[in-house]
């Protein structure tokens, strides 16, 4: 199939704008997508002219209409043998859009799209999203490709960190760009009583009693056991814990975790749900927002949601959402692994009056707006992209 080349858009300097092209897996629902998405808003915004490359999934009209163009490849693909076909579809569409550079998200992508980029004289940028761990020679090597690139992005100093210790020689061309939050959508100002209600209903929310809340998917390590186990440690029982997302999860996901909550005597004190489409909604009826990940999340923005809304967040001082939470000022860092510090932060966030929680609200919001906001994450990216945009037109002229 032939791709009809697009006709060259000039900036308002009539030089030919850039074309953006960044590869991922699927756009289905996370922080890799989402991050996609609002950096096809920024390049739009900019000037440029953002391609997006997937699999396809429910959030491709989200790239369509913040003015990007979707091309459906299987990217994602983690068979060798496919490889060369998909590469060569690629290539075609690449050509066809005119792209200046190439941004790939993933390990797959990567192993695909940077030799073609390179073939084609491309500019290659990366983000590494995941834990970068190596358990075997033959892991080693499937994920330095994602780091042959002319500029790799570390979504967090954790990040950051287990790439430098387990490669060398990628200091100069690795920086951090922490994850951004929509402020404009989580913001408490734009959230209407009806969709809190909304929300309320939805999940047979009781009144009067204090909300603890744990937004996470239907998976081990993101804590709900442990959760659970400091709940039954807390002097009340005057609470309801929301396990949100938990209800997506398989079968055996569901009853293991319910029984666990009832063998802990907690039984009508907690209750999974599914994951919902309005954060914003349902983070408004939480008192306090709890992120006890097992092992360190890659970046976690929960914690930045939750701020951003003015609510206290408790996570263990690991991974990347101890580069988010100030403790004492945003919400509190405890050990990782202790169900009773878990269970004191708890207790100390339900315990805060009015003035307290207020004044905990104001600093957390503050603190996102300066530090984690979607336009701060995408200028930082954009920087980069130019950065690279320059030296090679210096390079060029040598």
């Amino acid at each position: 199939m032939t791709i009809t080349p697009k006709p060259v858009r000039l900036n308002r300097r009539g030089e030919p704008a850039p074309v953006i092209v960044q590869i991922l897996p699927a756009l289905v629902r996370g922080g890799v997508e989402r991050g996609t998405v609002e950096m096809t808003e920024a390049i739009v915004k900019q000037g440029g002219r953002a391609v997006v490359i997937s699999n396809g999934g429910p959030m491709v009209h989200q790239v369509q209409r913040a003015g990007g163009v979707h091309h459906i490849l299987d990217v994602g693909c983690k068979n060798p043998l496919r490889w060369p076909l998909i590469r060569r579809r690629l290539k075609d569409i690449l050509l066809a859009e005119g792209a200046s550079l190439v941004h790939v998200r993933s390990r797959a992508p990567a192993w695909i799209a940077l030799p073609v980029a390179q073939q084609l004289g491309l500019l290659r940028v990366s983000t590494v999203h995941g834990r970068f761990w190596t358990d075997s020679a033959l892991k080693r090597i499937y994920n330095r490709k994602i780091l042959e690139a002319d500029h790799v992005i570390a979504i967090s100093s954790y990040v950051r960190d287990l790439i430098t210790r387990q490669y060398d020689g990628i200091e100069s061309r690795l920086t951090v760009i922490q994850r951004g939050v929509d402020i404009g959508y989580f913001d408490q100002a734009a959230v209407n009583q009806t969709r809190i209600v909304n929300f309320a209903d939805s999940v047979a929310l009781p009144e009067d009693v204090p909300v603890i809340m744990l937004p996470a998917r239907a998976t081990a390590w993101k804590g709900q056991k442990i959760l659970l186990e400091a709940l039954a440690k807390l002097p009340t029982d005057k609470f309801v814990c929301l396990l949100v997302g938990a209800a997506s999860g398989s079968d055996k996901f569901i009853t293991g975790l319910t029984r666990y909550g009832d063998e802990l005597g907690l039984a009508g004190r907690f209750r999974l749900t599914p994951m919902t489409d309005d954060m914003p909604a349902a983070l408004m009826v939480a008192d306090v927002v709890v992120m006890p990940s097992t092992t360190p999340e890659p970046f976690g923005r929960v914690a930045l949601e939750a701020q951003a809304m003015g609510r206290p967040v408790i996570a263990f001082n690991h991974g990347g959402a101890a580069e988010s939470i100030r403790h004492g000022e945003t919400g509190w860092l405890v050990a990782p692994g202790d169900v009773d510090a878990l269970a004191a932060a708890i207790e100390a966030a339900l315990s805060m009056t009015k003035r307290q929680r207020q004044t905990m609200a104001v600093a957390a919001r503050q603190h996102i707006e300066t530090f984690f906001s979607t336009a701060t994450m995408c200028q930082q990216t954009l920087k980069i992209y130019r950065k690279l945009f320059d030296a090679a037109r210096h390079n060029a002229r040598l």
